[in-house]
Protein backbone atom coordinates (compact mmCIF):
# COMPACT_ATOMS: atom_id res chain seq x y z
CA UNK A 1 0.00 0.00 0.00
CA UNK A 2 1.04 3.23 -0.99
CA UNK A 3 2.17 5.96 2.35
CA UNK A 4 -0.65 8.06 2.87
CA UNK A 5 -0.83 11.67 2.68
CA UNK A 6 -0.43 13.72 5.59
CA UNK A 7 -1.86 15.20 7.23
CA UNK A 8 -4.88 12.55 8.14
CA UNK A 9 -6.63 11.64 11.16
CA UNK A 10 -5.79 7.70 11.71
CA UNK A 11 -9.01 6.09 13.99
CA UNK A 12 -7.66 2.53 14.79
CA UNK A 13 -11.17 0.39 15.52
CA UNK A 14 -9.76 -2.09 17.38
CA UNK A 15 -9.20 1.09 19.86
CA UNK A 16 -12.49 2.33 18.98
CA UNK A 17 -13.87 -1.03 20.58
CA UNK A 18 -11.97 -0.77 23.25
CA UNK A 19 -14.25 1.84 24.73
CA UNK A 20 -17.04 0.67 23.55
CA UNK A 21 -16.98 -2.48 25.51
CA UNK A 22 -16.36 -0.66 28.37
CA UNK A 23 -19.55 0.94 27.88
CA UNK A 24 -21.56 -1.97 27.20
CA UNK A 25 -20.23 -3.61 30.31
CA UNK A 26 -21.33 -0.47 32.58
CA UNK A 27 -24.66 -0.84 30.41
CA UNK A 28 -24.85 -4.67 31.30
CA UNK A 29 -24.27 -3.80 34.82
CA UNK A 30 -26.79 -0.51 35.60
CA UNK A 31 -29.42 -1.32 32.51
CA UNK A 32 -28.65 2.64 32.11
CA UNK A 33 -29.12 3.69 28.49
CA UNK A 34 -25.28 5.20 26.82
CA UNK A 35 -26.10 7.69 24.37
CA UNK A 36 -23.48 8.87 21.88
CA UNK A 37 -22.90 12.67 22.04
CA UNK A 38 -22.47 13.43 18.24
CA UNK A 39 -20.86 17.27 19.38
CA UNK A 40 -17.69 15.35 21.08
CA UNK A 41 -17.64 12.41 18.31
CA UNK A 42 -19.56 11.91 14.60
CA UNK A 43 -17.05 9.85 12.29
CA UNK A 44 -20.25 7.75 10.88
CA UNK A 45 -17.87 5.46 8.97
CA UNK A 46 -17.57 3.98 12.18
CA UNK A 47 -21.32 4.08 13.36
CA UNK A 48 -21.76 0.33 12.30
CA UNK A 49 -19.70 -0.69 14.91
CA UNK A 50 -20.60 2.08 17.21
CA UNK A 51 -24.15 1.29 17.04
CA UNK A 52 -23.62 -2.40 18.27
CA UNK A 53 -23.22 -1.21 21.57
CA UNK A 54 -25.04 2.26 22.06
CA UNK A 55 -28.36 2.84 22.27
CA UNK A 56 -28.45 5.73 20.07
CA UNK A 57 -27.09 9.29 19.63
CA UNK A 58 -27.78 13.06 21.17
CA UNK A 59 -27.95 15.71 18.79
CA UNK A 60 -27.71 19.38 19.30
CA UNK A 61 -29.92 20.52 16.52
CA UNK A 62 -31.36 19.56 13.06
CA UNK A 63 -28.21 18.17 11.32
CA UNK A 64 -26.61 16.30 14.03
CA UNK A 65 -30.55 14.77 14.19
CA UNK A 66 -30.69 14.14 10.29
CA UNK A 67 -27.36 12.59 10.75
CA UNK A 68 -28.41 10.70 13.68
CA UNK A 69 -31.46 9.37 11.80
CA UNK A 70 -29.90 8.60 8.34
CA UNK A 71 -25.98 7.10 9.48
CA UNK A 72 -27.01 5.59 13.55
CA UNK A 73 -30.48 4.67 12.90
CA UNK A 74 -31.41 4.20 16.55
CA UNK A 75 -32.76 6.42 19.77
CA UNK A 76 -32.22 10.68 18.92
CA UNK A 77 -32.54 12.69 21.63
CA UNK A 78 -32.12 16.07 21.06
CA UNK A 79 -31.59 19.13 22.82
CA UNK A 80 -30.80 22.71 21.66
CA UNK A 81 -29.90 26.24 23.49
CA UNK A 82 -32.71 27.20 21.37
CA UNK A 83 -34.74 25.74 18.78
CA UNK A 84 -35.95 27.43 15.21
CA UNK A 85 -39.43 27.79 14.90
CA UNK A 86 -38.80 26.65 11.09
CA UNK A 87 -36.38 23.61 12.54
CA UNK A 88 -39.19 22.38 14.77
CA UNK A 89 -41.45 19.81 12.79
CA UNK A 90 -38.39 18.03 11.06
CA UNK A 91 -36.45 17.63 14.59
CA UNK A 92 -39.69 16.57 16.29
CA UNK A 93 -40.56 13.73 13.30
CA UNK A 94 -36.70 12.52 13.92
CA UNK A 95 -36.40 12.56 17.66
CA UNK A 96 -37.40 10.68 20.68
CA UNK A 97 -36.75 12.72 23.10
CA UNK A 98 -36.68 16.30 22.93
CA UNK A 99 -35.17 18.22 25.31
CA UNK A 100 -35.84 22.11 25.74
CA UNK A 101 -33.60 24.71 27.47
CA UNK A 102 -35.98 26.62 28.99
CA UNK A 103 -39.43 26.86 30.37
CA UNK A 104 -39.91 29.55 27.71
CA UNK A 105 -38.68 27.49 24.87
CA UNK A 106 -41.00 24.52 26.21
CA UNK A 107 -44.29 26.32 26.19
CA UNK A 108 -43.50 27.51 23.12
CA UNK A 109 -42.33 24.58 20.69
CA UNK A 110 -43.72 21.37 22.80
CA UNK A 111 -47.21 20.98 21.86
CA UNK A 112 -46.32 21.88 18.01
CA UNK A 113 -43.82 19.15 18.23
CA UNK A 114 -46.04 16.73 19.91
CA UNK A 115 -48.80 17.15 16.98
CA UNK A 116 -45.82 16.34 14.38
CA UNK A 117 -44.76 13.51 16.54
CA UNK A 118 -47.03 12.38 19.11
CA UNK A 119 -44.89 9.71 20.64
CA UNK A 120 -42.21 12.36 21.38
CA UNK A 121 -41.32 12.36 24.93
CA UNK A 122 -40.73 15.86 26.46
CA UNK A 123 -37.88 16.71 28.71
CA UNK A 124 -36.10 20.42 30.21
CA UNK A 125 -32.83 21.01 30.74
CA UNK A 126 -32.08 22.15 34.18
CA UNK A 127 -28.67 23.48 36.13
CA UNK A 128 -28.57 22.33 39.59
CA UNK A 129 -25.86 25.01 39.77
CA UNK A 130 -22.65 23.02 40.80
CA UNK A 131 -20.21 21.89 39.30
CA UNK A 132 -16.71 21.29 39.32
CA UNK A 133 -15.44 21.72 35.93
CA UNK A 134 -11.94 22.28 35.74
CA UNK A 135 -12.31 25.25 33.21
CA UNK A 136 -14.91 28.13 33.44
CA UNK A 137 -15.11 28.10 29.20
CA UNK A 138 -16.24 24.91 29.45
CA UNK A 139 -18.28 24.78 32.92
CA UNK A 140 -22.23 24.70 31.92
CA UNK A 141 -23.06 25.39 35.18
CA UNK A 142 -21.26 28.56 35.44
CA UNK A 143 -21.94 31.84 36.65
CA UNK A 144 -24.40 33.40 34.06
CA UNK A 145 -24.44 30.19 31.78
CA UNK A 146 -27.46 29.75 29.45
CA UNK A 147 -27.56 26.14 29.87
CA UNK A 148 -30.26 24.89 31.45
CA UNK A 149 -33.22 26.57 34.11
CA UNK A 150 -32.43 27.24 37.59
CA UNK A 151 -34.31 26.20 40.11
CA UNK A 152 -35.41 30.01 40.94
CA UNK A 153 -36.66 29.80 36.96
CA UNK A 154 -38.18 27.07 37.28
CA UNK A 155 -42.23 27.11 35.95
CA UNK A 156 -44.17 24.71 37.86
CA UNK A 157 -46.87 25.46 35.23
CA UNK A 158 -45.22 23.00 32.63
CA UNK A 159 -44.53 19.68 35.41
CA UNK A 160 -47.54 18.25 33.32
CA UNK A 161 -45.57 18.38 29.80
CA UNK A 162 -42.68 16.83 31.10
CA UNK A 163 -42.03 13.42 30.98
CA UNK A 164 -37.72 14.17 31.86
CA UNK A 165 -35.18 15.97 32.77
CA UNK A 166 -31.95 16.53 31.80
CA UNK A 167 -28.75 18.29 33.57
CA UNK A 168 -25.08 18.28 32.04
CA UNK A 169 -22.57 19.48 34.70
CA UNK A 170 -18.72 17.64 33.96
CA UNK A 171 -16.28 18.64 31.92
CA UNK A 172 -14.00 15.62 31.52
CA UNK A 173 -14.19 13.91 35.30
CA UNK A 174 -14.40 11.34 37.51
CA UNK A 175 -17.61 9.62 38.66
CA UNK A 176 -16.69 11.24 41.83
CA UNK A 177 -17.75 14.86 40.54
CA UNK A 178 -20.63 13.21 39.21
CA UNK A 179 -21.93 11.90 42.90
CA UNK A 180 -21.49 15.24 44.20
CA UNK A 181 -23.14 16.72 40.76
CA UNK A 182 -26.24 14.70 41.63
CA UNK A 183 -26.76 15.31 45.44
CA UNK A 184 -27.29 19.14 43.86
CA UNK A 185 -29.25 17.94 41.07
CA UNK A 186 -31.82 16.38 43.59
CA UNK A 187 -31.37 18.94 47.01
CA UNK A 188 -33.20 21.04 43.93
CA UNK A 189 -35.18 19.21 41.55
CA UNK A 190 -35.35 15.63 43.16
CA UNK A 191 -39.19 16.69 44.04
CA UNK A 192 -39.87 16.28 40.35
CA UNK A 193 -38.63 13.00 39.96
CA UNK A 194 -41.31 10.49 41.34
CA UNK A 195 -43.65 12.40 38.36
CA UNK A 196 -40.88 12.04 35.62
CA UNK A 197 -40.34 9.03 32.90
CA UNK A 198 -36.48 9.81 32.90
CA UNK A 199 -33.35 11.42 33.47
CA UNK A 200 -30.48 12.29 31.60
CA UNK A 201 -27.31 12.43 33.18
CA UNK A 202 -25.59 14.42 30.63
CA UNK A 203 -21.94 14.44 29.48
CA UNK A 204 -18.76 15.05 30.73
CA UNK A 205 -17.97 11.42 31.68
CA UNK A 206 -14.46 10.47 30.95
CA UNK A 207 -15.38 6.78 31.19
CA UNK A 208 -12.50 5.49 29.39
CA UNK A 209 -9.70 7.12 30.78
CA UNK A 210 -7.11 4.27 32.44
CA UNK A 211 -7.60 5.82 35.92
CA UNK A 212 -11.36 6.49 35.83
CA UNK A 213 -13.06 4.66 38.71
CA UNK A 214 -16.00 2.67 36.75
CA UNK A 215 -16.97 0.77 39.93
CA UNK A 216 -18.21 3.61 41.69
CA UNK A 217 -19.44 5.08 38.42
CA UNK A 218 -21.89 1.64 38.76
CA UNK A 219 -22.44 1.87 42.32
CA UNK A 220 -23.69 5.31 42.12
CA UNK A 221 -25.72 4.57 38.92
CA UNK A 222 -27.72 1.73 40.61
CA UNK A 223 -28.05 3.05 44.10
CA UNK A 224 -29.89 5.76 41.79
CA UNK A 225 -31.98 3.35 40.05
CA UNK A 226 -32.75 1.84 43.44
CA UNK A 227 -33.77 5.35 44.62
CA UNK A 228 -36.17 6.09 41.83
CA UNK A 229 -37.26 2.15 40.09
CA UNK A 230 -39.65 3.31 37.33
CA UNK A 231 -37.03 6.38 35.67
CA UNK A 232 -35.14 5.24 32.59
CA UNK A 233 -31.51 6.33 32.95
CA UNK A 234 -28.89 8.35 30.11
CA UNK A 235 -25.71 9.20 30.20
CA UNK A 236 -24.21 10.85 26.93
CA UNK A 237 -20.59 10.75 27.25
CA UNK A 238 -19.14 12.56 23.77
CA UNK A 239 -14.81 12.38 24.50
CA UNK A 240 -15.30 8.68 26.66
CA UNK A 241 -16.42 7.31 23.00
CA UNK A 242 -13.24 8.28 20.98
CA UNK A 243 -11.19 8.96 24.10
CA UNK A 244 -7.26 7.75 22.72
CA UNK A 245 -8.57 5.96 19.61
CA UNK A 246 -6.51 7.37 17.01
CA UNK A 247 -4.09 10.03 16.09
CA UNK A 248 -3.31 12.78 13.91
CA UNK A 249 -0.01 12.58 11.24
CA UNK A 250 1.94 15.36 10.13
CA UNK A 251 5.14 16.00 8.33
CA UNK A 252 7.49 18.66 9.19
CA UNK A 253 7.47 21.43 6.38
CA UNK A 254 10.41 23.38 7.36
CA UNK A 255 12.51 24.09 10.49
CA UNK A 256 13.58 27.74 11.03
CA UNK A 257 15.38 29.73 13.74
CA UNK A 258 14.43 32.67 15.85
CA UNK A 259 16.00 32.15 19.42
CA UNK A 260 14.50 28.55 19.08
CA UNK A 261 13.92 25.98 16.43
CA UNK A 262 11.20 26.02 15.42
CA UNK A 263 9.20 23.27 13.16
CA UNK A 264 6.72 24.19 11.01
CA UNK A 265 3.85 21.39 10.18
CA UNK A 266 1.44 20.48 7.20
CA UNK A 267 -1.26 20.87 9.78
CA UNK A 268 -2.65 24.03 12.33
CA UNK A 269 -3.85 24.21 16.12
CA UNK A 270 -6.04 26.88 14.66
CA UNK A 271 -7.86 25.04 12.23
CA UNK A 272 -7.25 21.21 13.17
CA UNK A 273 -6.69 21.29 17.11
CA UNK A 274 -8.45 24.25 17.89
CA UNK A 275 -9.17 23.15 21.33
CA UNK A 276 -5.01 23.25 22.27
CA UNK A 277 -5.67 27.14 21.71
CA UNK A 278 -9.06 27.23 23.05
CA UNK A 279 -9.38 25.18 26.06
CA UNK A 280 -6.24 25.51 26.51
CA UNK A 281 -4.34 21.89 26.45
CA UNK A 282 -1.04 20.54 25.17
CA UNK A 283 -1.34 17.33 23.06
CA UNK A 284 0.79 14.38 23.55
CA UNK A 285 3.83 13.76 20.55
CA UNK A 286 4.65 10.29 20.04
CA UNK A 287 8.03 10.06 21.29
CA UNK A 288 8.27 13.43 22.71
CA UNK A 289 8.64 15.24 26.25
CA UNK A 290 8.65 18.57 27.28
CA UNK A 291 10.81 21.22 26.29
CA UNK A 292 14.20 20.60 27.66
CA UNK A 293 13.55 16.84 29.10
CA UNK A 294 15.07 15.46 25.91
CA UNK A 295 18.24 16.43 23.92
CA UNK A 296 16.33 18.27 21.07
CA UNK A 297 13.41 20.84 21.97
CA UNK A 298 11.26 22.45 18.92
CA UNK A 299 8.36 24.66 18.92
CA UNK A 300 5.80 22.51 16.91
CA UNK A 301 3.99 25.20 14.98
CA UNK A 302 0.74 24.87 11.87
CA UNK A 303 1.26 25.85 8.41
CA UNK A 304 -1.61 29.14 8.84
CA UNK A 305 -0.44 32.75 8.90
CA UNK A 306 -1.84 33.25 12.52
CA UNK A 307 1.09 33.93 14.83
CA UNK A 308 -0.38 31.94 17.29
CA UNK A 309 -0.93 28.63 15.16
CA UNK A 310 1.25 27.18 18.15
CA UNK A 311 1.03 23.35 19.24
CA UNK A 312 3.58 23.70 22.28
CA UNK A 313 7.38 23.41 22.45
CA UNK A 314 8.74 19.41 22.61
CA UNK A 315 11.79 17.93 22.96
CA UNK A 316 13.34 14.50 20.92
CA UNK A 317 15.92 12.36 21.57
CA UNK A 318 17.18 13.05 18.05
CA UNK A 319 16.91 16.32 16.19
CA UNK A 320 14.05 17.01 13.74
CA UNK A 321 13.97 17.37 9.98
CA UNK A 322 12.36 18.09 6.82
CA UNK A 323 10.38 15.44 5.98
CA UNK A 324 9.91 13.84 9.52
CA UNK A 325 6.61 12.70 10.65
CA UNK A 326 5.08 14.16 13.86
CA UNK A 327 2.42 12.12 15.65
CA UNK A 328 -0.43 14.00 17.81
CA UNK A 329 -1.71 11.36 20.19
CA UNK A 330 -6.14 11.53 20.90
CA UNK A 331 -7.00 13.42 18.03
CA UNK A 332 -10.44 11.84 17.63
CA UNK A 333 -12.57 13.67 20.07
CA UNK A 334 -13.87 17.03 20.29
CA UNK A 335 -11.04 17.57 16.85
CA UNK A 336 -12.22 16.39 13.44
CA UNK A 337 -16.02 17.51 14.54
CA UNK A 338 -14.25 21.26 15.55
CA UNK A 339 -11.98 21.18 12.35
CA UNK A 340 -12.35 24.01 9.45
CA UNK A 341 -10.50 25.05 6.66
CA UNK A 342 -9.25 28.33 8.35
CA UNK A 343 -6.41 30.36 5.74
CA UNK A 344 -6.96 27.68 2.85
CA UNK A 345 -5.16 25.10 4.86
CA UNK A 346 -6.50 22.17 3.47
CA UNK A 347 -8.24 19.23 5.91
CA UNK A 348 -6.79 16.05 6.79
CA UNK A 349 -8.17 13.67 5.80
CA UNK A 350 -9.98 10.42 7.37
CA UNK A 351 -8.81 7.36 7.45
CA UNK A 352 -9.55 4.25 9.73
CA UNK A 353 -6.92 0.98 10.82
CA UNK A 354 -9.15 -2.09 10.34
CA UNK A 355 -8.67 -4.73 13.25
CA UNK A 356 -7.62 -6.30 9.82
CA UNK A 357 -4.53 -4.56 9.74
CA UNK A 358 -6.00 -2.57 6.94
CA UNK A 359 -6.45 0.64 6.43
CA UNK A 360 -9.19 2.62 4.38
CA UNK A 361 -9.13 5.91 3.60
CA UNK A 362 -12.80 7.15 3.93
CA UNK A 363 -12.49 10.34 3.01
CA UNK A 364 -9.82 12.91 1.30
CA UNK A 365 -10.63 16.92 0.96
CA UNK A 366 -9.76 19.05 -1.75
CA UNK A 367 -10.05 22.45 -2.78
CA UNK A 368 -13.32 22.33 -3.24
CA UNK A 369 -14.19 21.71 0.58
CA UNK A 370 -12.70 24.92 1.11
CA UNK A 371 -14.22 26.68 -1.80
CA UNK A 372 -17.82 25.50 -1.40
CA UNK A 373 -18.24 26.57 2.33
CA UNK A 374 -18.45 29.98 0.92
CA UNK A 375 -19.61 31.84 -1.91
Amino acid sequence: MKPLKTPYWLLEEALLEKNLKLLAYIKEQTHVKILLALKGYALWKSFDMVSQYLDGCCASGLHEAKLSHEKFGKELHTYSPAFKKEEIEEIAKLSNHLVFNSPNQLKRFAQQAKAHNPKLSIGLRVNPEYSQSPIELYNPCGLYSRLGTTLANFDKTIITELDGLHFHALCEQDASALENVLEAFEAKFGYLLPKMKWVNFGGGHHITRTDYDVLKLIEILKTFKTKYPHLEVYLEPGEAIGWESGTLVTTVLDIVHNQIDIAILDTSAEAHMPDTIIMPYRAEVRDADKAGERAFTYRLAGNSCLAGDVMGDYSFDTPLAIGDTIIFEDQIHYTMVKATTFNGVPLPSIAILRQDGTIEVVREFGYEDFRDRLS
